[in-house]
């Protein structure tokens, strides 16, 4: 495979913190490259060397085939770059955005609006090309910051947590979009906080930690590594938790440090599965001897929020920074 972003032990420090503990990435071209991890762990202060914003005091980089050091010209003239916040001019409209981006990427006139006139109808705004963006709705803004960053058609473009304060229509509509650019052959490196995007969006997915990367795969295989299908079942009644329990522990054979999960809350008990297919029915069997109503009985795959937990020990949806002075 052909790399558009390919990372060698990235090293960087902020006076006593090591933000960066050699770090390796690579990313095959026409791809979506997820780069999670909890607030603190270095995924910006990663994707700032990758875009030349920083330099490593350690290891090597090379993005859209240049060096990140040597040739940083190059590399950001081979990049796009989306962050947390639309850097749009709210007064104006969507082309104007379009076109003024385009000329200070040193387009012609005519050029740049041709440019933005493209990239209105490739994002689904062609019909509010006059309209002011301070009147646009959260996922037409993401949709036109995306635009702005392909003024230039790069290659590889950098997704700094894209989706962040949008709802799930506004999301729907960036993740449409985003799912367009690399069918046409962009490559995407993705920072977020939000595991079901990246489940949704990568093919490979980076789990860091503390500086350092602690898992890569496919989002299928980091579910895989993590056990396997899981059992879940709803009694109705909070009572009948320990004995569901005791059937569920003795039907999947979960023993020793596989433990059944039991959440008073929401009646639900869990537990690793190896065999699908003839777990659920003796379960439900078993439940019905004992007289225990269920709700719900599923056999499902792991999440990634629960990859997430398993390898960092840090809870997602509560992420705190423990590392002061490195960036998120």
């Amino acid at each position: 495979m052909t790399y558009a972003i390919a990372a060698e032990g990235l090293r960087k420090r902020y006076g006593h913190t090591l933000a960066l503990d050699g770090v390796d990435l690579a990313v095959g071209e026409g791809t979506v490259h997820g780069l999670l991890g909890p607030n603190g762990a270095g995924k910006t202060t990663a994707v700032r060397i990758l875009t030349t914003l920083s330099r490593p005091d350690g290891g090597a980089a090379r993005v859209a085939g240049f060096d990140v050091v040597r040739q940083a010209a190059d590399v950001r003239r081979g990049i796009g770059l989306v962050g947390q916040h639309a850097a749009l001019d709210e007064v104006l409209s969507g082309r104007q955005n379009l076109v003024m981006f385009g000329r200070l990427h040193h387009l012609r006139p005519a050029a740049a609006r041709a440019r933005a006139d493209e990239l209105l109808a490739r994002f689904g705004l062609a019909d509010t090309d006059t309209k002011p963006v301070g009147h646009y709705s959260g996922g037409m803004r993401r949709r036109l910051d995306l635009a702005v960053g392909m003024i230039c058609s790069p290659p590889v473009l950098f997704l700094d947590e894209p989706t962040t304060g949008l709802d799930p229509r506004g999301r729907t509509e960036v993740w449409e979009a985003v799912r367009g650019l690399v069918a046409e052959g962009t490559t995407v490196l993705l920072t977020t906080q939000y595991l079901e995007e990246a489940d949704q969006l990568a093919s490979r997915v980076s789990v860091v930690d503390a500086g350092r990367v602690v898992a890569e795969g496919s989002p299928d295989e980091l579910k895989s590594a993590l056990g396997g299908d899981r059992l879940d079942v709803v009694v109705r009644h909070t009572a009948d938790l320990p004995a569901a329990a005791a059937i569920v522990g003795r039907v999947t054979g979960a023993r020793g440090d596989v433990s059944v999960d039991v959440d008073a809350d929401s009646r639900r008990v869990g537990a690793p599965v190896r065999d699908r297919s003839a777990a659920l029915p003796e379960v439900l069997r078993a439940l019905d001897a004992a007289g225990i109503t269920v709700e719900d009985i599923a056999v499902r795959r792991p999440t990634l929020d629960e990859v997430f937990l398993h390898l960092t020990g840090t809870e997602n949806s509560t992420e705190n920074s423990t590392r002061k002075g490195a960036a998120a």
